[in-house]
């Protein structure tokens, strides 16, 4: 059946090829009649039907030509919408349209910011949108502080508008006034100024008279409190015109005239007063006084020949006595005290007067404790000058980062230093020197230490020997030039003259309640292996007890058994003396000096081995016995793997000094001048291993410990039980557990004594360099891990007070100090800086690593009813420090103890609450910027 154009009428297809496509019925059928194989016919058909169908499209109404546009559309692709798009643009280009609905809204309200109040307002008008923006606070808060009108409240989250209204409010109550009423008001250029009438002129002198009594109040009290004396020393008017003195104690009552007043009386030079110069800068006046004299006892006089250094410093006058300004009777101590000694406090509490103590920040700077010292003394002479800093005997740790030996004595900075500090010192033919409480006299580095540092200062250096071990022991051994410290004993044997017979008999008391506690309830005499004499004794004394009514029991028993072992031994003790003396005046004169050194650093390392022992041996008999027996009976307190790990390595330990202390007292009971000791010490030295794997194995302990304690409540109670006993020397697990550790150190100090007294031509010589270098070695290698424990445990607790920090432990990163500061900000950066306002946006923390620079948001938390707080931070940002920069900004009536901190995107300003804060601050990080940028190129 032939197809036909049923829609389509007769003339609207003349001219086209309708007969020619009839003839092709095979290639137009079921194609819609379009040739599919001739390309020109089907062109032709394609312009013929569009202009059928624009015909169309120009009888139809609007409304089925916008359906007819929607349904095309709807149909077109992608890439024909965009062709759309362009000839719309073409055809009806855009001339105008909303920026606020363009713009990102951070670009409108920074484009509105422009405006001025008044278009700001019309803004309002224009939509919903548009008022919603134009009020926002941020784009009237900064018209109002500018202004000095400061809303009286915080607005709430959900509020805004709440600075337009106040800035509305404010404008439409103020005063304004016509150009003729200011002029009645306050006058013009032109006007000439009237006179000052009377009143006002009497306003005027009255304000300068209370101003210069105000001066003059202020410069008096300057002066009373440059020269006051301490409270209630005070002496009586008839003491002071030459009554009869007093030489008690003085009385503690307050009388009038130990209250000060503006009239004070001159300022004595003879003695200076006492300065607690804190890392505050504060300093604390005293009066000067005068030490009590005192007879000291022989047993007294012995220990005060060792200790006569650090007295000088620690004990308190009983008489304050008053001297004329030319008279100088008692001269300046200064006593340097680090903040990194342990219980520093009660050496403050102990001070004399007469001695000016400067405690300083071991974080600071050389030129930050000159100026401390500077501030301290107020231009006083020295007479002697005290050292109290962590230290060895090769070096002292005199700051964070400055450590003081003979390598870096003469580096510019420290030579400066020192050279400034012995300017304040009297010179050597007065009787000036320097005092450092740390053995540096023990070996040769340090005495070559002492040389350099007494040759360069031009004073007498001493420190004591280092024949003592035990923390800080070692002030109380000999002291290098001990006899020149006569002048230093008698305030200390005063001191010991009053407290010596309390201490012996409270210690007393307390070994004997110990002693009978531990012979009548932990065991019983029969069952004892003791000696026949011993046993035969203590019977007796106990005999003797029953007979008498004694009040100190203990105390007879032990009277009756030194008067029983006197009794007994007498001859025998008196007939060994002197043969031991015959045989010790026979010696020459040098080998005695040398047996004598040598002989006690060798039984003072006997003697401290014998203690280290006994507290190895403490570890395993009250802990790992009773939790073996307890493993063992199926009642375990700690599994087998954490009680190995814990305990295992300290009796490895303890067979090996056992052994180490066996070969000592051989050669000690036949010790001569002759006698060596080397070789059992590189035997040691030999096996040291077992100490690394200790020290390997000793933060793992520690760790298991803790999570025992706190996993398993039967492990609690029995290191409730165990911890801080006689049996434990009073120590507890974990420090039982460092006990190796301090005892590397202590054989390092007792060699370095032994090598400092053998001479090089002694046949021990060679042995115990050996052993020393071994042992200085092994010593550096646990200070690494100690370090790099402190290192990480630091950063750990950094990253867990920061909340929301990313991590911090990446590299070699390093925490150098810490510093709380307020963030501050400018209404208006264009103000000049002396006239620029700050206000205080938040309290910031300053982490400054060795890299970077991290701010924190600071909140702090007050506890009711206490003073104490507690301060948690936010992480705000973290800046490089090689792209890091600091500017100080200059002190003002507005701001002060500010500064900024540049960074590559924006800057900081914080203010410190005080100036030497903020010293303290800038001088630790500006040589942080230095290295970062040197490291960074």
């Amino acid at each position: 059946m032939g197809s036909s154009p049923h829609s389509v009428k007769r003339w609207q297809l003349s001219g086209t090829d309708y007969e020619q496509v009839r003839s092709t019925r095979s290639d137009t059928r079921l194609s819609c009649w379009t040739p599919l194989n001739n390309q020109s016919s089907n062109l032709q058909l394609f312009e013929e039907r569009m202009t059928l169908v624009l015909h169309w499209f120009d009888l139809w109404t609007d409304r089925q030509r916008k359906h007819l546009l929607h349904s095309l559309l709807t149909r077109g692709t992608k890439s024909q919408l965009k062709y759309c798009r362009d000839v719309l643009m073409e055809t009806l280009p855009v001339t105008q349209v909303d920026l606020t609905a363009v713009l990102p809204r951070f670009l409108s309200l920074y484009v509105m910011s422009f405006l001025s109040p008044r278009d700001l307002c019309s803004a309002a008008q224009v939509s919903w949108h548009w008022r919603m923006l134009s009020e926002q606070d941020c784009l009237w808060a900064s018209r109002c502080i500018t202004r000095g009108w400061f809303l009286p409240y915080t607005p709430a989250e959900k509020e805004y508008g709440a600075w337009k209204n106040h800035y509305v409010s404010c404008v439409s109550t103020l005063d304004w006034l016509t150009p003729r009423e200011a002029a009645e008001l306050y006058g013009t250029l032109n006007q000439q100024s009237t006179s000052m009438t009377e009143e006002e002129e009497e306003r005027r002198k009255e304000r300068r008279i209370r101003q210069r009594i105000r001066d003059k109040l202020q410069e008096d009290k300057r002066q009373s409190m440059s020269t006051r004396r301490a409270w209630g020393s005070y002496t009586k008017p008839g003491a002071a015109r030459g009554g009869s003195t007093q030489t008690g104690r003085p009385s503690s009552g307050i009388t009038s005239s130990s209250w000060p007043s503006l009239s004070w009386p001159p300022r004595t030079v003879g003695s200076p007063s006492l300065c607690l110069s804190l890392d505050r800068g504060q300093t604390m006046s005293a009066a000067p006084s005068r030490d009590r004299v005192q007879t000291c006892s022989p047993s007294s006089e012995r220990l005060n020949n060792a200790s006569g250094a650090l007295s000088s410093f620690t004990s308190r006058p009983a008489l304050t006595h008053t001297v004329p300004p030319t008279h100088l009777t008692h001269p300046v101590l200064l006593l340097l005290i680090s903040n990194r000694i342990p219980a520093y406090e009660l050496l403050l509490s102990g001070v004399k007067a007469g001695v000016i103590v400067v405690l300083y920040d071991h974080r600071g700077t050389l030129s930050a404790l000159l100026a401390q010292v500077e501030r301290a003394i107020i231009g006083q002479g020295a007479q002697r000058l005290g050292l109290l800093a962590p230290g060895g005997t090769e070096e002292i740790h005199l700051l964070h980062r400055c450590i003081l030996s003979e390598r870096t004595l003469l580096n510019p900075d420290q030579r400066d230093f020192w050279e400034k500090l012995s300017g304040w010192v009297a010179p050597a033919e007065e009787g000036g020197g320097i005092d450092i409480f740390s053995p540096l006299a023990a070996c040769a580095p340090g005495a070559a230490l002492i040389q350099t540092l007494s040759s360069l200062t031009g004073l007498e250096v001493r420190t004591p020997m280092g024949l003592a071990t035990g923390s800080f022991q070692n002030i109380l051994s000999e002291w290098a030039g001990a006899d020149r410290l006569s002048g230093w004993r008698r305030p200390w044997g005063g001191l010991r003259g009053h407290l010596g017979p309390q201490l012996q008999r409270l210690s007393l008391e307390a070994r004997g309640r110990a002693l009978g506690l531990f012979l009548w309830e932990k065991m019983s005499l029969e069952e004892l292996c003791v000696s026949r004499d011993l046993n035969e004794a203590l019977v007796e004394g106990l005999t003797a007890l029953t007979r008498q009514r004694e009040t100190r029991p203990l105390e007879f028993l032990a009277g009756f058994l030194t008067r029983w072992t006197k009794d007994k031994e007498g001859d025998e003790s008196s007939g060994d003396d002197n043969k031991r003396a015959d045989d010790f005046s026979s010696a020459p004169q040098s080998s005695q000096i040398a047996l004598d050194w040598r002989g006690a650093a060798a039984r003072e390392l006997h003697h401290s081995e014998c203690l280290y022992l006994g507290r190895l041996g403490a570890v395993l008999k009250v802990y790992q016995e009773p939790l073996t027996a307890a493993l063992n009976s199926n009642r375990a307190i700690l599994s087998c793997n954490d009680l190995r790990t814990v305990l295992s390595p300290v009796a490895q330990i303890l067979e090996l000094n056992r052994v180490f202390r066996v070969d000592l007292e051989a050669r000690l009971q036949q010790w001569g001048a002759e006698q060596c000791v080397g070789d059992v010490l590189v035997k040691l030295c030999s096996k040291l291993r077992v100490y690394t794997n200790y020290l390997n194995n000793y933060t793992t302990a520690i760790h298991t410990i803790d999570k025992c304690r706190e996993t398993k409540p039967p492990f609690r109670a029995f290191l409730k039980r165990a911890d801080r006993t006689l049996a434990t020397h009073m120590l507890s697990l974990q420090e039982l557990l460092l006990c190796p550790l301090w005892r590397i150190q202590e054989y390092v100090t007792l060699l370095q004594a032994l090598c400092l007294h053998t001479h090089t031509a002694h046949p021990d010589h060679t042995h115990l360099s050996s052993a020393l270098n071994t042992l200085v070695a092994f010593r550096e290698f646990t200070q690494k891990l100690k370090r790099n424990s402190e290192r990480d445990g630091l950063m750990e607790q950094t990253q867990q007070m920061i909340q929301g920090c990313p991590n911090l432990s990446e590299g070699n990163r390093q925490l150098i100090i810490t510093q709380d500061a307020a963030l501050l900000r400018s209404p208006d950066e264009q103000i000049p800086d002396s006239l620029r306002i700050y206000e205080h946006v938040s309290d910031v923390g300053l982490f400054l690593f060795n890299d970077a620079l991290v701010l924190t948001r600071r909140r702090v938390h007050h506890t009711p009813f206490t003073l104490t707080y507690q301060s948690t931070h936010t992480f705000l940002a973290s800046v490089a420090l090689s792209s890091l920069s600091v500017r100080e900004v200059t002190h003002t009536r507005y701001v002060c103890h500010a500064f900024v901190l540049e960074g590559p995107c924006r800057s900081w300003v914080c203010a410190t609450e005080r100036g030497e804060e903020r010293e303290h601050f800038l001088s630790v990080l500006r040589p942080a910027l230095n290295a970062a940028l040197t490291g960074h190129q």
